[in-house]
């Protein structure tokens, strides 16, 4: 049981409903962290539109968020979110082994080199952000990474780690 009463799809209204059932439609339930920021109406549309935009970003591909996501949760240790991005890669068809490797060592991730290296970025920002330098991003922009891109990236694993803070904090129960 959640530590603050969240918002169920049945008692779900206006903007909020609509959202969920925009969730159901694609992922078939709407996940229990969805509506732990239901609690809050205006973050959780905000939280919504900054998923689409995700979703159909034009240079970040779901398989190298899902990395970020899951890789991320692992340095914050969030259970929930490790084995859902987890289960969303085996589902896309990388094997088990793979994945456990690549939480061993992300450098081992079945990404392409120009997405491994803003991975592996994005991993070195939200762990220690005083540990980035300008030629971390220099390298970035030399393997044809935009500005965008890269801002957009680290936004990604920024925005997870504060999921994973509310997940946790909140005692948001697997689904």
């Amino acid at each position: 049981m959640p530590l603050i009463k969240t918002v169920s799809p049945e008692e779900a209204t206006g903007k909020t409903a609509e959202i969920f059932s925009t969730i159901k439609g694609v992922m078939g339930k709407v996940p229990n962290p969805m509506q732990l920021y239901a609690v809050s109406p205006a973050i959780f549309e905000g939280t919504f539109n900054v998923m689409g935009y995700f979703m159909n970003h034009p240079t970040l591909n779901m398989g190298f968020l899902t990395f970020v996501r899951m890789l991320v949760s692992v340095g914050t240790n969030c259970t929930y979110c490790i084995d859902m991005n987890k289960g969303r890669l085996i589902q896309s068809g990388i094997g088990i082994d793979v994945l456990n490797e690549t939480i061993k060592d992300p450098r081992k991730a079945p990404l392409p080199e120009k997405e491994k290296a803003l991975l592996l970025f994005v991993l070195k920002a939200v762990k220690n952000p005083h540990s980035v330098v300008g030629s971390d991003v220099d390298e970035l922009r030399g393997l044809g990474w935009s500005e965008r891109d890269i801002f957009d990236a680290l936004v990604h694993g920024a925005n997870m780690v504060a999921a994973d803070i509310l997940i946790d904090t909140f005692k948001v129960e697997q689904d």
